[in-house]
């Protein structure tokens, strides 16, 4: 009996880490699909950012019972009233970014984590800001699960930035906002690029890419986009 009982384990065992195996195999094949088609048939170019996006398991920042659906062409809410971006706005922000590997990244709306992970597969670090505790808490815990050292999340109002860890080569904004924060312009490098969304809440915004040179700010708006609103801390003065 008793080993009829290891051998039903054993069994039971490796059929579990042949499904795991097989699951982990789906997911990566979704995941090619999804740079193809979705990203690189679109017009993204940038190597680094196809690479990132192929190598980012979107499926581990999705909730369970989402995972079915996490390389599917459109954004998945993710609880809190947030959501995780479509795979295609994520690879458009990125690319425009022009990220290099010494580059330091500032995001402001972190969320599940995912748009960081990918950020932090081609720059050297990425320093990320959530405003709701428990989706904070949950993306520190996740990249840090997944091996996304360079990614540092801190929970708060992203108005103000990281200024201590400025200045930054490049900012990403990952909820609209009704206008772009000053001290988002002040803690971007001279030659950095910012991308952020801006216009009236509940309304289409512009996804604007924002230059900063040594003399002038330079702000080109490059497509209308939907995303959840950039949220601030109402305890504080707002600035």
């Amino acid at each position: 009996m008793k080993g009829i009982t290891k051998a039903w384990i054993s069994g039971i065992f490796f059929f579990l880490m042949a499904s795991l195996a097989m699951g982990q195999a789906d997911y990566a094949l979704q995941r090619s699909q999804m740079v193809k088609t979705q990203i690189q048939a679109r017009g993204i170019t940038h190597q680094a950012t196809l690479s990132a996006m192929l190598n980012v398991p979107r499926h581990e920042f999705v909730p369970e019972d989402k995972q079915v659906f996490a390389y599917s062409d459109g954004p998945l809410p993710i609880g809190n009233g947030q959501t995780i971006s479509q795979p295609y706005i994520v690879g458009y922000m990125t690319q425009a970014l022009r990220l290099k590997a010494s580059h330091r990244v500032l995001e402001i709306g972190t969320g599940s984590g995912y748009q960081a992970a990918v950020l932090s597969k081609i720059a050297d670090s990425v320093y990320t800001i959530e405003i709701v505790k428990e989706l904070a808490i949950t993306a520190k815990k996740r990249l840090k699960l997944l091996g996304y050292d360079n990614a540092i999340v801190r929970q708060g109002d992203g108005y103000h930035g990281w200024p201590e860890k400025a200045p930054f080569d490049a900012i990403m904004v990952t909820a609209g906002a009704e206008a772009i924060p000053q001290p988002l312009l002040d803690q971007l490098k001279v030659g950095g690029r910012m991308i952020i969304p801006v216009g009236p809440h509940n309304a289409v915004r512009q996804l604007v890419l924002v230059t900063k040179k040594k003399d002038k700010i330079i702000k080109k708006n490059v497509m209308p986009v939907r995303f959840v609103p950039f949220t601030r801390d109402k305890t504080k003065n707002k600035s």
